[in-house]
């Protein structure tokens, strides 16, 4: 089993000491909120999207540092990225962290930080918030998830 000091490395620290993008965007296409009911983490993140890419980003991040750390990872690597590559980073990380499968490489070769998290699986969730949160804004916005509410239109009667 990993030693939590695997888990908490100077990487990790880092990472979550310069989470970028954390401005919520005031005119977002989507925002999602991904919470683990398990540590009480939290993160909402506004996505804009043109011709199916990422144009901007903002997210609110209130979790431990695994969390953090991750989002520091997306909010550094997300403008210019399509539905399809976030998926597949998602399911990469997921991989990672549930199956033993390797790391994500190229520009998210970060992530692999998280890698010592597998054997933790109670911090699974607040490490893969983000990718939940991301996703489902992405998929609202290509119509392809849960819409956002609409404004419920009241009759009034004089």
């Amino acid at each position: 089993m990993t030693d939590l000091d695997d888990i908490y490395s100077n990487r990790i620290l880092e990472l979550a000491a310069a989470i970028p993008r954390t401005e919520r965007l005031a005119n977002p296409d989507a925002t999602a909120t991904a919470h683990s009911k398990l540590c009480g983490s939290t993160v909402v993140v506004d996505l804009t999207m043109k011709d199916g890419k990422v144009t901007a980003y903002g997210q609110s991040v209130k979790a431990c540092l695994l969390g953090q750390a991750a989002a520091s990872v997306v909010g550094r690597e997300i403008i210019g990225l399509g539905q399809s590559e976030m998926q597949q980073v998602a399911r990469d990380v997921r991989a990672m962290l549930k199956e033993n499968a390797p790391p994500p490489n190229g520009r998210w070769a970060d992530l692999a930080v998280l890698e010592p998290v597998r054997d933790y699986k109670a911090r699974h969730p607040s490490t893969l918030l983000v990718f939940d949160a991301v996703l489902d804004a992405m998929s609202q916005i290509e119509g392809t998830g849960p819409q956002p509410q609409q404004p419920v239109a009241s009759e009034s009667r004089v």
